[in-house]
């Protein structure tokens, strides 16, 4: 599509029903189990930050793993950004993060269970099995919207706010949500269920247009749903349902926060009019969107992180 297509780009309506209903109930089970969030300082030789490990109840009461990484000597409450990771990676190791605190924040970044064996290391793990999916997280329990990863992964998420939320030093009415690809379509699940913060900027994000992006790419991870169902012929309509649960254009319909998006018009991994399609549905009246024309999945890199922190000092610095 042409920039301008793009700009007006809305995919066919496939929002099931009972999508409301499907995420009040997944939530209030899992706020059945206590928050139990816990933070325990780190012994780290960075002189400029704080490091404190967290352990949170997330779906289903399981442990998920995180840090809180804080300007040293903090000690009046900061805005906080929470941070989801990209497919395959984890929470990492502090070094690794800190480009949030040096701007002043409170920096939360969420573990991501079941993954963490690529590119950055995690310490959370998945104990739900599934039925038969193909080797990857995109397709474990695919046929059902209720045994599927990522019914799990964004109540986490959810939790992973309330967990910041909870600590002395996070300014509860300021903060924000934000993440790369799968962190980014993490961020729109958060931005549509949790209705009070402050901003979200997902960035090249993953996890949005399933019907369009499983036809128009070739990469993985949309082609590990593409493959399962090439093995599991006449699967296509259980698994279509399953993932309208999971739509970020879904969840962008119920977004309110200020959002700053980005989408990179090469991207051959989440192709921009799945991006597009989130961002022309988010519910907010202040929405903007970041344009990379030569760019690939990469899209504005640390160019972009710049633009970010810009954008969310105006929002949580008020």
């Amino acid at each position: 599509m042409s920039l301008e297509e793009l700009r007006s780009y809305r995919p066919a309506p496939m929002e099931p029903e009972d999508f409301d209903a499907f995420w009040e109930k997944t939530l209030s089970a899992a706020r059945e189990h206590e928050l139990d969030a816990r933070f325990e300082a780190v012994d780290t030789p960075l002189s400029t930050v704080d490091v404190l490990d967290v352990t949170f109840a997330g779906f289903g009461g399981h442990p998920v793993k995180g840090w809180l990484i804080l300007p040293a000597g903090t000690r009046e409450p900061l805005p906080a950004v929470v941070e989801f990771i990209g497919y395959g990676g984890g929470r990492g190791l502090p070094h690794q993060r800190l480009l949030w605190s040096a701007a002043g924040y409170a920096h939360f970044v969420m573990d991501t269970r079941g993954q963490g064996s690529g590119g950055s290391t995690g310490d959370t793990a998945d104990p739900v099995g599934s039925g038969p999916a193909y080797p990857g997280s995109m397709t474990r329990g695919i046929e059902d919207p209720h045994a599927y990863y990522y019914r799990r992964l964004f109540t986490d998420g959810v939790r992973a706010v309330e967990a910041a939320r909870s600590h002395p030093l996070v300014d509860a009415s300021r903060v924000a949500a934000l993440g790369v690809s799968q962190g980014g379509g993490i961020t729109l699940a958060v931005g549509g269920l949790v209705p009070d913060l402050a901003a979200i900027a997902p960035d090249v994000p993953f996890l949005c247009d399933f019907r369009r992006a499983t036809t128009l790419t070739d990469r993985p991870p949309y082609r590990e749903i593409a493959l399962y169902m090439k093995a599991r012929r006449g699967s296509e309509e259980r698994v279509f349902r399953t993932l309208s649960y999971f739509d970020g254009v879904h969840f962008a319909a119920r977004g309110s926060a200020p959002a700053l998006f980005s989408a990179a018009l090469e991207d051959l991994t989440c192709p921009p009019s799945t991006v597009f399609a989130a961002h022309n549905s988010w519910a907010g009246t202040e929405r903007s969107m970041e344009v990379y024309p030569f760019n690939d999945h990469e899209g504005g890199g640390t160019h972009h992180e710049g633009v970010q922190l810009r954008w969310l000092a105006d929002h949580l610095k008020r």
